[in-house]
């Protein structure tokens, strides 16, 4: 007897819930020979504002993990992504990639979250300092996370370009709100419910579908998100973008960068979403407490 195939529902993905978009929109997604794949989720202004609610909620139990437990937490995120290996393969294949590409992708992703997850206990120790002061005072700089960031992430990467934006902000302690590439989102989505099933607190990382043309003036003129990465070649969009973080001085980061290659695998993009801290501590007088004795 046949059956009717029943076909996932690709949603957006805010607050650790899995709702619709408001506006009811959706555009559909087609393979390279017009058969349909879904209907995705085109979002709105009104998804991106609750994203940011979301996220700003989640900023403080987030960044108020002790590292070593974020770190815990990435590599729970690898963890199961590496027991769905297969579906995510099988979706890139549908968008576009061979077997060979899809499964390397998938690979490389896993081990991006890893080597992220080992970093979260780490940088803090790399990037403070103890300054060099004239008066009697210990000088330390430290960074702290920066808070709620927007993302626009790559449009050609599917899947590692997302994990390679998405694992540097949050190993720092951040949240964030993230626009998936409107050719190939299906990944996105089903990266969302790996987050959802593993120890993510929900609103850490918030992700729509739906296009940059809509979006980017509003993720970058939003004035509760701390700063904007941007990894997209559109000049109109950039230019856009960079006047509106000025609105209320979000840091705004454009980067083009190979996402298959050794140099995403870096701790300054930690960095680049870290404030630096600087606390003065006075000295004891050291002759007045030895007296004390």
């Amino acid at each position: 007897m046949s059956r009717l195939e029943i076909l996932k529902t690709y949603k957006i993905y805010i607050g650790g819930q899995f709702p619709r978009t408001e506006s009811g929109r959706y555009y559909p997604l087609k393979d390279k020979n017009g058969k349909l794949l879904a209907n995705v989720c085109l979002s709105s202004r009104k998804d991106f504002r609750n994203a940011v609610v979301a996220a700003r909620g989640a900023f403080g139990g987030w960044s108020g993990r002790a590292a070593f437990n974020r770190s815990q937490i990435l590599y729970r995120i690898a963890e199961m992504l590496e027991s769905r290996k297969a579906q995510f393969i099988a979706e890139l294949q549908q968008q576009g990639s061979t077997a060979k590409a899809a499964e390397e992708e998938v690979n490389q992703s896993i081990d991006r979250l890893v080597y992220y997850a080992g970093w979260c206990d780490k940088y803090i120790q790399l990037y403070s300092t103890v300054n060099p002061v004239a008066s009697s005072h210990f000088n330390f700089s430290v960074p702290e996370p920066t808070g709620v960031v927007a993302i626009i992430a790559p449009e050609d990467s599917a899947l590692l370009g997302l994990v390679s934006v998405v694992a540097p902000c949050i190993s720092g302690g951040n949240t964030c709100v993230v626009l998936a590439s409107e050719s190939k989102p299906l990944c996105s989505v089903s990266f969302a419910e790996v987050l959802n099933s593993s120890d993510v607190t929900g609103g850490v990382v918030n992700i729509l579908t739906g296009t940059s043309k809509e979006l980017h003036s509003h993720f970058s003129s939003h004035m509760d998100v701390n700063a904007i990465v941007y990894c997209r070649d559109n000049k109109d969009e950039i230019k856009k973008i960079q006047q509106n973080a000025s609105l209320n001085v979000k840091r705004a980061f454009i980067y083009h960068k190979n996402w298959n290659s050794a140099e995403v695998e870096n701790p300054y993009m930690i960095l680049d979403l870290q404030e630096i801290k600087t606390t003065w501590h006075p000295i004891e007088n050291i002759g007045a407490a030895k007296s004390s004795y």
